[in-house]
C-alpha cells in the first residue's frame, strides 16, 4: 500500500468516525425529543392513536439514522481491515460506489429501516412510552 493510499485511507477513517459519533449524538437527540414529545401530549391529553403515531414516527426517524450509522460502520470496518492487514483495498474515499454496489432494492431499504428500528437500544424507549401511552389512556375513549 502507498503512503498516498494510507493517507487517504486514515483520512476517510477519520471523516467516517466523526460523523458516525455525530449520527450517535442525533439519535439521543431523537430519544430526547421522543420523551419530551411524550409528555407534551400526556399533558394535553391526546388521544392514544396521536401518542403512538408521534412515536412510532420518531421511532422510524431514528432507525432510518442508524441504517446510515450502519453503512458508514460498515465501510470503516472495511477501513480498518486494510489498514490492519496492510492488502490492497483499492482507492479511499469510495463509500457511495459501494454502497451503490451493494444497494438493496426498495424492498431491501425498508428491511433494513425494519431491522434497524427492532434493534434493543433503538425499539426499548419507543415500546416503554408505548406502553406508557396506553396506560395514560385507558378507559378513556380511542378518538
Amino acid at each position: 500500500m502507498t503512503i498516498s493510499a494510507l493517507s487517504g485511507l486514515e483520512q476517510e477513517w477519520r471523516v467516517l468516525q466523526t460523523n458516525i459519533e455525530a449520527l450517535e449524538r442525533n439519535c439521543l437527540w431523537i430519544k430526547l425529543s421522543a420523551f419530551t414529545l411524550f409528555v407534551v401530549t400526556a399533558m394535553f391529553s391526546f388521544t392514544v392513536w396521536m401518542m403512538l403515531g408521534l412515536l412510532a414516527t420518531l421511532c422510524l426517524q431514528e432507525a432510518i439514522v442508524r441504517t446510515s450509522q450502519a453503512r458508514l460502520t460498515k465501510r470503516i470496518l472495511r477501513i480498518e481491515s486494510c489498514l490492519q492487514s496492510a492488502e490492497s483495498c483499492g482507492t479511499a474515499f469510495q463509500l457511495h460506489t459501494e454502497w451503490l454496489n451493494d444497494r438493496p432494492g426498495v424492498s431491501g431499504l425498508f428491511a433494513e429501516y425494519l431491522t434497524q428500528a427492532l434493534r434493543p437500544t433503538v425499539a426499548f424507549p419507543y415500546v416503554v412510552l408505548m406502553v406508557f401511552s396506553f396506560a395514560l389512556t385507558w378507559g378513556q375513549p380511542p378518538y
